[in-house]
């Protein structure tokens, strides 16, 4: 029972980035994968970061347009994921933590993708290195930003035991309109 519950909770953020990334008219480096990746590399392994990285781009591009940026994207956001188990395994994982790593682990991603293979696309590594400043900019005022409210919350849910967890009172709130409707009706 707790692994089905562990699969449908990854199941549940992996949707949750897939909806948010299909957002129309969204900056397209504004999403909550970073900050979804690291309590589930923290939490599910190396693994479960690769994967839940690599799927994370493949199912989105194979919705949208799918590209040679799609296999360069999702390897490089994988090995990100498989980065996270490695360091919040050295290190508490904590919100100052979590924006520490995804400071780094954006510059990474966003050197590798799009800097280093900027000639696969017909660009000069320069050129690219200087247009990709202001993309890299927001890609981490938009990582961090969610590093330091999400990823605090999904780490949160993840190591705790319930699945979905409301309060009696509002429990009893419930029952006791339902029972008020009832005797109305």
């Amino acid at each position: 029972m707790k692994d089905t519950k562990n699969k449908f909770k990854i199941f549940i953020v992996f949707i949750g980035c897939l909806l948010f990334r299909l957002i129309p008219l969204r900056a397209p480096n504004i999403e909550p994968i970073m900050a979804s990746i690291m309590p589930l590399g923290r939490k599910y392994g190396a693994f479960a970061g690769f994967a839940f990285g690599f799927l994370s781009i493949f199912l989105y591009d194979a919705l949208t347009h799918f590209g040679t940026w799609t296999w360069i994207t999702g390897i490089t956001y994988g090995l990100i994921g498989m980065a996270s188990f490695f360091y919040f395994k050295k290190f508490k994982s904590s919100i100052f933590n979590f924006a520490v790593f995804t400071f780094f682990a954006t510059i990474i991603f966003d050197l590798i993708t799009g800097v280093l293979f900027a000639p696969m696309f017909g660009q000069t590594i320069w050129n690219a290195l200087i247009l990709q400043i202001p993309f890299t900019a927001l890609h981490l005022a938009g990582n961090i930003g969610f590093a330091l409210t999400l990823s605090p919350l999904i780490n949160k849910w993840l190591v705790s035991e319930q699945f979905f967890s409301l309060k009696k009172s509002f429990w009893y709130k419930i029952q006791r309109f339902n029972l008020c409707k009832i005797n109305k009706g």
